[in-house]
């Protein structure tokens, strides 16, 4: 039996998530924990961070969580991703937290919040992924 946890962490710093500098501070069943400093790459025109690095950060941090969950009984798929922008953030570190709303044989949800180095809610997001099983 593999172990997803381990993969997982094996092969985070790759892709996209190297790209945005992503770290996997917890990798839990139960919750999941991304984080990164605001860099340049980050921003959009006007100096604030891009909607899509939060969607991404957001995606990252469910699809982690819902693979872990589900483990060796299969891989996990996004399906939906619904993306709130709530405050605007310049610099700074930021963390992106998954939480299971509804975890299911065919389908889980997962809450994303994702707060400043005020704890305050700079973005927050759900994510649908589809269960497939062999």
């Amino acid at each position: 039996m593999t172990d997803v946890r381990e993969q997982l962490a094996a092969t985070f710093d790759r892709g996209l998530n190297d790209a945005l500098g992503f770290t996997l501070d917890v990798a839990e069943a139960d919750r999941v924990v991304v984080s990164w400093t605001v860099g340049p790459h980050h921003l959009q025109p006007f100096g604030l961070v891009h909607g899509g690095v939060y969607a991404s950060a957001v995606e990252t941090a469910a699809s982690v969580a819902g693979a872990i969950w589900l483990g060796d009984r299969g891989q996990v798929v996004g399906v939906s991703n619904q993306t709130d922008f709530l405050r605007a953030c310049r610099e700074g570190r930021l963390v992106a937290t998954a939480t299971p709303v509804h975890r299911g044989r065919s389908q889980q949800l997962w809450l994303v919040e994702i707060t400043d180095a005020d704890e305050r809610l700079v973005a927050r997001g759900q994510v649908r992924l589809q269960n497939l099983t062999d």
